[in-house]
């Protein structure tokens, strides 16, 4: 997979200069508060659940994107229609897929930060199709069905495997059953302008995913000069792990 390969490549002296420390209020006064959580492929919002909690505990605003993984295009209208409705600057959370939608949508004004969560980083004219085409030796693809009707499904079969490795076996297998259909024009779907080269950005590498190798997962990382974060975990790290996620949009929201 050249893409990929080429992707894996990819207060000191504060007190002599007089500079004082903001106060845990003030720090509290300067985060952004609204985030917005943009899911993947082959799922649906409702497995943000515990990371929205968590986010809502602290005082976040949080807004969950129902985009139909559809197209590119549709996704990016849901989760600006979304960021439409927001008060102020927003910090911009995807999964998988999902990280291509904000890598789009992510040019929105009212973007101030980005944060990848196991997720595809593409640059511009980079698709989902381009990035997981011609695998290296020794990694296997993520289970995906051939095309029906112009969509997308994984292996029943082999879902828990790939997708959910860490999650609880019912939840795994609910999962499985509950798949939302991905369309061939989403996977094929090209960034015009990718938001991570004007705008900072966070990444969540999972050690344990089979959907998207870690490997590449640092490299799109290191490409965007994102701050990392890598989590022992499986590809639903949102699930399985909701405090470590949760943990790496605070640090986003607070500039960290």
């Amino acid at each position: 997979m050249k893409s990929m390969l080429s992707i894996s490549k990819l207060l000191l002296g504060a007190a002599s200069l007089g500079i004082v420390a903001a106060s845990p209020a003030a720090a509290a006064a300067d985060r952004i508060n609204n985030v917005v959580l943009v899911h993947g492929a082959f799922v649906d919002g409702s497995g943000w659940e515990a990371v929205y909690k968590l986010l809502k505990a602290k005082g976040y605003q949080v807004s969950i994107v129902q985009n139909p993984t559809t197209s590119l295009a549709a996704d990016v209208a849901a989760t600006k229609a979304v960021l439409d409705q927001q008060d102020g600057p927003v910090v911009l959370v995807g999964h998988s897929y999902g990280g291509v939608v904000i890598t789009e949508a992510g040019n929105d004004a009212k973007v101030a930060r980005l944060v990848y969560v196991a997720a595809f980083a593409p640059d511009g004219g980079e698709s989902v199709q381009k990035l997981i085409a011609n695998p290296p030796p020794g990694v296997t693809g993520p289970p995906i069905l051939p095309p029906v009707n112009g969509f997308l499904l994984l292996d029943k079969a082999k879902f828990a495997a790939a997708f959910a490795g860490d999650v609880a076996a019912p939840r795994a297998a609910f999962l499985a059953d509950a798949q939302t259909p991905w369309g061939v024009q989403a996977v094929a779907g090209e960034i015009t302008a990718p938001a991570w080269k004007s705008k900072p950005s966070w990444y969540l590498a999972t050690t344990e995913d089979r959907m998207i190798p870690p490997a590449a997962q640092r490299g799109m990382s290191q490409r965007a000069g994102a701050t990392l974060v890598e989590v022992r975990g499986s590809h639903a790290i949102y699930e399985s792990k909701p405090a470590a996620v949760a943990q790496i949009i605070e640090q986003a929201a607070a500039g960290r």
